[in-house]
């Protein structure tokens, strides 16, 4: 049995994300979708809406594979941290994140989430590439 933590912020991440995973599922597996918002004055109730459509995304795309639990955190916490600190809690084996293009410049500069995960996790980790290859 594989645990994965799947960190998604909108339903077409959660698409991609999905995409990547279900050829890689086995019976047993286990899926944890993990959505993150800041929350106060900083998150609304479309925000709200939108971590949960995200996450719906993936108990639809992958419920048939795999066990699949979804959670919405919003406890004022980085993303990042919320990411890293539910797959200590539960010793996933894996996980699955998002990237988007960036430009000569940007790859310089740290500071999204993904790359926060990236070189703040010592765990296996599939880094799948946002944007649809032609």
């Amino acid at each position: 049995m594989t645990t994965y933590v799947l960190a998604t912020n909108h339903v077409d991440t959660s698409a991609v994300l999905c995409d990547y995973l279900v050829s890689r599922l086995d019976d047993g597996d286990a899926v944890h979708a993990v959505n993150s918002l800041p929350g106060g004055d900083d998150t609304s109730g479309e925000d709200a809406r939108e971590g949960e459509d995200a996450l719906n995304v993936v108990a639809a795309r992958l419920g048939g594979f795999a066990d699949v639990e979804t959670h919405q955190f919003v406890r004022g916490n980085d993303p990042a941290d919320d990411v890293l600190d539910y797959a200590e809690e539960v010793d996933a084996d894996e996980l699955v994140v998002g990237i988007r293009k960036r430009n000569p410049t940007a790859k310089v500069v740290f500071g999204s989430t993904a790359q926060q995960i990236l070189l703040n996790s010592n765990r296996p980790m599939a880094v799948v590439p946002l944007e649809r290859m032609e």
